[in-house]
């Protein structure tokens, strides 16, 4: 097992020739470099801070260390959500890696959420998977001239549209890093949010008909979360204690067997009458296509659906209430991304306010306006967001040229309760690299990529589960030592300190709790098993 991390290098006193060698950077004549000068940052020691452009709009930037506190490698700092902004990572640099990030080709100040791929095709192919390679293209030419010397290693780290962002860098610029971290990947990207739409759609319609909520005072809008407290008990109540202890944490959610049909029977509306404490068929129905993934009118599955013991995550992401003031969170970072970022030809700007559907679109102005309510799930399998899928999805299983040809490493991760991405699309794209890179020999592909899939986690963090633990380590580890991650340490953390730590084992493999009785916050007392399903 790893558990590691690096401690911060000591704070220095930056001379005149420190700072002069920083600024000389704007005198680059091969790359456009904005500024360059020394910061004095308070999480982190002294470093090089360098912004540059990559025409037309990728912005980046490069913390480097002061020379003698480089460490010799170079990072990548992935990026979440539509980005548009340049992400600092001072413990990284803390910890001697010069470290580049991107805004990934627009700024969210001036375009913000998914309009910056409004009739701009330019736009979605450098947010696509562009801007990313060529930032790693500048910062190691800034690297180079600053330090004199190329990076010994180069890694990526990321998580969610960073963990697309990784698998996409090794799937078509197999060579820019010697190993990647990726989580939570959003590398089916516009089936993902088809799909999120949908599920959102499925709430929202007729007046919130068939969402988990109900309106208790009668003024039209729901208010009341019970019926997804009441789903997430059951399903607790199913599935908790089959590892062998009870804790709130469903650790392996494809042996659960919860059944809405079965397990949520007593617990239907009498005539179909909607309540607080009861499920509408229609709600039923909706409950079904959360856990079995979105579908066209064919029945034909656009992606995979969640996974059980996520329940707590669908209140805030995809259930209005009044909790979450009737916009649940994955209007966020979905309602306009079939306005800009899904069709070859965009259908029109999204309207003001994206929780009122009772507002008509008119498509008849100059620019058009369109809604996330209007969308088509069948436009999905008719084929209307492939050009799309093109440009931004990294879904190519043949990695043969970054894990075999270039000796990269990569290890996945994903949180099994994950809310926003469903957990078992990255299952699927680890199974389906298997087969396509290393023809189905599981040993083969494990000595090169490595899959974590974390119990209780959420979206790249939180939970009830173990969430936190440090995932560029045990890369390093690999790459370069050759000690491949077997397991790693994850922490819980209440109010700042840790209430339970356990190993989590590289898939197929499983934690099992092995005793004694209340020991399960201690690693030692779990044991690695085969789960793998094919």
């Amino acid at each position: 097992m790893l558990w590691l991390s690096a401690g911060p290098i000591a704070a220095q006193t930056v001379s005149a020739e420190q700072r002069a060698r920083c600024a000389a950077l704007t005198g680059m004549t091969n790359l456009t470099i904005l500024s360059a000068e020394v910061r004095e940052g308070e999480t982190s020691s002294a470093y090089c801070y360098v912004r540059g452009v990559v025409p037309p709009a990728i912005g980046f930037h490069v913390q480097a260390p002061l020379p003698d506190d480089w460490n010799g490698r170079f990072l990548m700092w992935g990026d979440g959500g539509k980005d548009g902004d340049l992400d600092f990572a001072d413990h990284r640099v803390g910890e001697g890696y010069a470290v580049a990030n991107t805004n990934m080709g627009h700024d969210a100040g001036a375009e913000p959420g998914s309009s910056f791929g409004f009739n701009n095709r330019q736009a979605e192919i450098d947010f696509g998977h562009r801007a990313v390679h060529l930032t790693v293209v500048a910062a190691k030419a800034v690297v180079d001239t600053y330090y004199g010397r190329t990076p010994e290693y180069s890694y990526f780290e990321g998580c969610s549209t960073g963990g697309r962002e990784g698998v996409m860098e090794a799937q078509r610029y197999p060579y820019d890093f010697d190993g990647i971290v990726a989580g939570a990947q959003a590398h089916l990207y516009q089936d993902l949010n088809a799909a999120r739409t949908w599920l959102l759609q499925n709430m929202y319609r007729d007046d919130f008909a068939g969402s988990l909520s109900f309106d208790t005072d009668g003024d039209g809008l729901p208010d009341s979360p019970r019926k997804v407290e009441l789903l997430t008990r059951a399903v607790l109540e199913k599935c908790d204690a089959i590892d062998g202890i009870e804790d709130g944490v469903i650790d392996n959610p494809p042996a659960c067997n919860f059944d809405p049909d079965v397990d949520l029977a007593g617990m239907m509306c009498r005539n179909d009458v909607n309540g607080d404490a009861c499920f509408t068929r229609l709600q039923l129905q909706h409950v079904k296509g959360l856990y079995g993934g979105a579908h066209d009118s064919f029945g034909n599955r656009v992606y995979p659906g969640h996974a059980p013991g996520s329940e707590a995550q669908w209140l805030q992401l995809y259930v209005p209430h009044r909790g979450n003031r009737y916009a649940a969170g994955a209007l966020g970072v979905t309602a306009d991304h079939l306005n800009y970022l899904f069709y070859e030809t965009d259908p029109g700007v999204e309207l003001p306010n994206l929780t009122d559907l009772s507002m008509v679109p008119d498509a008849t102005r100059n620019p058009p306006e369109w809604a996330w309510w209007q969308f088509d799930i069948d436009d999905v399998t008719r084929g209307k967001g492939d050009l799309m899928k093109g440009i931004t999805d990294a879904n190519d299983p043949d990695l043969t040229r970054f894990l075999e040809v270039n000796d990269g490493k990569l290890i996945l991760y994903h949180g099994w309760s994950d809310g926003l991405i469903p957990s078992g699309g990255t299952v699927e794209y680890y199974e389906r690299m298997v087969d396509a890179t290393f023809g189905g020999d599981l040993q083969a592909a494990r000595e090169r990529a490595r899959l974590f899939m974390i119990p209780g986690m959420g979206h790249c963090s939180g939970g009830p589960g173990p969430n936190t633990w440090d995932k560029l380590p045990a890369l390093v580890e690999w790459v370069e030592r050759g000690v491949a991650p077997d397991a790693v340490v994850a922490q819980h953390l209440t109010g700042g300190v840790v209430d339970n730590a356990r190993p989590i084992y590289a898939y197929p493999d499983q934690a099992v709790y092995s005793g004694p009785a209340g020991g399960q916050d201690d690693p030692r007392n779990w044991v690695p098993q085969n789960f793998r399903r094919r």
